[in-house]
């Protein structure tokens, strides 16, 4: 195991490692979004070609959100028994692999099996990118850096965008081989990313305490704190086993991420359905106002990021989620194109950039090292999770109550669960990862 060199005095300090670990995380991120946008774009095309109906498309979907659901889970385990670094590499190579492999589906089954794992491996990055990259970027600049990384999202939905408008002449299954290359040369780029301090530090405090060498373990508590009574449990017992800090800090988060997915489904993946079925929108005007609304958005995630190292990531959540339980209920009230063009903007605005760009910075920092990557791959599943219910209640509601009533249950109701925020603690910006959490 490498040897752990912690020089207090640099920890501030930015190096030339930390925006090559930021650029790479930031590419890896665009890439698993342009992965899920192309099965997006390309939808109509493979039913098209393999004849599905209606119903087997919104099969496929559950069946993809389940398989992230799983294998977030598994990767946030992996996290912290056998290191960030090796999960992040294991991750994109397998979704690198069933995106290529989609080039030679024939039938529903085989879409469905390797779309699923394609999809889970791919959106298992974020997870991972949040625990490696928290961890290693300077406390006073982690929040404003790792939104930049978090804006990969609406980069990738740009990039699978063009890949398909320039490709799709010659067939889906072309579309997504091709998606292959870029992938390859960020695993390449990803073999001069080191592993984090704090993983090997949590895995020699382990195991001299396995070995009884005291002196090893109090040399160690010196360079980083460490919970000893709890450094060698299962981490889900971790999580879940005793009150405490990082008991309530999970039960609070799943319960925000939950409803936050859940209400995100109405707002971001059923938004072209609802534009072009409920209010008349053309195809190609709802897909505008998508595009451009993500593509103004990946500065709303630098914003994010920034207004949380101003007033505090808790904040900037609270009033994301404040505002899109307003601007959705909103919504239901405006009727020229130019009016709901300026509220969904905003919706966008809210859901995604400030959102994300605090929030996840925010988890990435509320977890002890020790169970860090469980706990975020934990939630990581709870937002597939969120989809999965959102998807599901979607489906039941719109076809059996009015389309005005499924909004609201969902987009109003649902996501004023994200207003548990509020009750989180509020962590300083700048404060180092050990005195947060233990």
């Amino acid at each position: 195991m490498s040897e752990i060199i912690v020089n207090k005095n640099e920890k501030s300090k930015l190096s030339g490692y930390h925006i090559y670990l930021v650029i790479v995380a930031l590419f890896g991120w665009a890439l698993a979004s342009y992965d899920f946008n192309l099965l997006v774009l390309t939808m109509p095309n493979i039913a098209q070609d393999l004849h599905l109906s209606a119903t087997f498309i919104g099969l496929l979907a559950f069946i993809i959100y389940a398989a992230e659901f799983v294998i977030t889970m598994f990767v946030g385990y992996g996290m912290d028994k056998v290191g960030r670094r090796w999960m992040w590499q294991f991750s994109l190579i397998f979704a690198a692999i069933f995106t290529g492999l989609t080039f030679f589906v024939q039938n529903y089954l085989q879409l469905a099996v390797i779309r699923a794992l394609a999809s889970g491996f791919a959106l298992s990055e974020l997870s991972i990118s949040i625990t490696l990259v928290n961890e290693q970027l300077p406390a006073n600049k982690r929040g404003l850096l790792y939104s930049i990384v978090q804006g990969g999202w609406p980069l990738g939905v740009f990039f699978a965008s063009g890949v398909y408008l320039l490709l799709i002449r010659y067939g889906w299954r072309t579309v997504f081989l091709l998606g292959v290359l870029p992938i390859i040369f960020v695993i390449i780029a990803r073999t001069w990313v080191r592993e984090s301090d704090r993983f090997l530090h949590i895995q020699k405090v382990k195991k001299a305490l396995a070995e009884g060498n005291k002196a090893e373990v109090e040399r160690l508590l010196k360079i980083y704190p460490v919970e000893i009574n709890e450094a060698n449990k299962v981490t889900w017992q971790q999580l879940f086993g005793e009150k405490g800090y990082v008991r309530n800090q999970v039960t609070k988060l799943t319960i925000i991420w939950l409803s936050y997915a859940t209400a995100y489904v109405a707002t971001n993946v059923y938004i072209n359905y609802w534009l072009v079925t409920y209010l008349g929108w053309s195809e190609a005007a709802a897909a505008r106002l998508v595009l451009i609304s993500s593509g103004i958005g990946y500065f709303f995630y630098i914003i994010g990021g920034y207004l949380g190292e101003k007033i505090g990531r808790k904040w900037v959540m609270v009033y994301s989620a404040i505002l899109a339980t307003i601007f959705n209920l909103l919504f239901l009230f405006v009727h020229t194109q130019f009016l709901v063009s300026i509220i969904y903007f905003v919706i966008y605005q809210v859901t995604n950039g400030t959102w994300s760009g605090a929030g996840y910075a925010y988890i990435g920092e509320s977890f002890p090292t020790r169970v860090r990557g469980t706990a975020i791959g934990f939630l990581g599943a709870m937002f597939s999770g969120g989809l999965l219910i959102g998807s599901a209640i979607w489906t039941v509601l719109i076809s059996a109550v009015s389309p005005t009533l499924t909004w609201v249950i969902i987009a109003v109701i649902i996501s004023l669960g994200a207003w548990v925020t509020i009750s989180l603690p509020n962590i300083k910006p700048g404060t180092e990862l050990e005195d947060i959490s233990k």
